[in-house]
């Protein structure tokens, strides 16, 4: 190794333990354009790795699989910039998602523009992991029909009936009550920080039949008191959302959803998970894509739930979300030339890294997707989970 190039040949040492060439001829071999480079991945770890790839210092024509080797080698362990230190400290020190911050990530990323979500996310707006696995054993055809298959099935554990009043915490774009109240008869509220979505899900939900009204709020889900009559509901879905919440919120965040919750109601709760506790996250996600976000670790969660809810089910399906993500991406780059030229050349290599890395991460099988069916206090005779 050459002493006169000690960054250039530590990048290539640690690229080496995945497989991963510099210059090389196959896809994920990565393809450097600026000669500091390896200093700048040296010194800043993750979030230089994402910014130089905004800025186009370096390419990698299967980019997702160019992350996924790093993250199959671990090689994300063995460099941390300062970036890492400074998201620690403060997460240390300060409640990241407190109530003055919570409309923090509805203005800055679910607020960018429906033209976007509606280019990227299919037939419905649902920006979550799609159920590609059908009952018959057979697979979805399409991210349409696996995002249809994912609303039916939290409507089957939840056991929706007509009557029922429902309430989602993060309610999005509102698909999955429109499509509750029209498949399954049920009325309810819905609740976001963004307000684009809101107005977007107000307009989508409008015209239903008056037993099956949906409301929609520009609201923080620590408002919710369930004290008032049209706060108390048979059932609670949150798909999405608890990656935004942060864990020095999540006992706060399942005492609201017991306080609104009938005694002998269920609440669904579908969110990406890490298989470590930790307590911020990747920095260059923090940034640029969802700000003061982390996602929760099973301890975590069952932690916060202990005492307040059963948990009678545990489903993990992240494996889907690699098919998920595939999908946005080939909706996404087949209509970049039609939307707006605010999504410029830069916020679209953001993208690509954004799409990319969460990619790697689900086939790395780093981070999970979970649905979780919780009671008060528990189903009587057993509680038995849909699939």
């Amino acid at each position: 190794m050459s002493a006169t190039h000690p960054f250039q040949d530590r990048i290539q040492s640690l690229l080496a333990q995945a497989d991963i060439q510099v210059d090389g001829d196959r896809p994920w071999d990565m393809r450097m354009h600026d000669p500091h480079l390896p200093a700048r991945l040296m010194a800043g770890g993750s979030l230089a790795l994402g910014e130089s790839f905004m800025d186009g210092a370096w390419d990698a024509d299967s980019l997702d699989e160019f992350l996924f080797r790093l993250l199959q080698a671990h090689v994300d362990e063995r460099v941390h910039g300062i970036g890492d230190i400074l998201l620690a400290l403060r997460a240390r020190l300060l409640n990241m998602q407190s109530g003055h911050r919570a409309f923090d990530v509805g203005e800055r990323h679910y607020d960018l523009g429906n033209d976007l979500y509606a280019a990227m996310l299919g037939k419905r707006l649902v920006y979550s992991c799609g159920y590609w696995h059908r009952a018959d054993g057979g697979m979805a055809a399409s991210l349409d029909e696996a995002q249809e298959a994912k609303l039916d099935l939290i409507c089957r554990k939840l056991g929706l009936r007509p009557g029922m009043r429902v309430l989602d915490i993060g309610c999005g774009w509102g698909e999955a009550l429109k499509f509750a109240a029209e498949r399954y008869g049920v009325s309810g509220v819905g609740v976001t920080v963004s307000r684009e979505q809101a107005e977007f899900a107000q307009a989508l939900c409008a015209g239903l039949p008056d037993d099956r009204r949906v409301e929609i709020r520009v609201q923080d889900y620590r408002a919710l008191t369930g004290a008032a009559p049209d706060e108390r509901f048979d059932r609670i879905l949150s798909v999405g959302m608890f990656e935004h919440v942060g864990v020095r919120n999540y006992r706060a965040y399942f005492e609201v959803a017991l306080r609104c919750l009938a005694e002998d109601g269920l609440f669904l709760l579908h969110s990406i998970g890490g298989n470590k506790s930790v307590t911020h996250s990747d920095p260059w996600i923090t940034k640029y894509i969802f700000a003061n976000s982390m996602l929760p670790s099973a301890r975590q969660i069952a932690e916060a739930a202990e005492g307040l809810f059963v948990i009678e089910d545990w489903h993990n399906f992240g494996a889907d979300y690699d098919l998920t993500l595939q999908a946005w991406r080939r909706n996404i780059e087949a209509a970049w030339e039609r939307l707006p030229p605010r999504y410029d050349e830069r916020f679209r290599r953001m993208w690509r890294f954004y799409l990319a890395a969460s990619m790697a991460s689900f086939r790395a099988r780093r981070i999970q997707l979970w649905q979780l069916v919780l009671s008060p206090g528990g189903v009587p005779g057993g509680y038995v989970a849909p699939r």
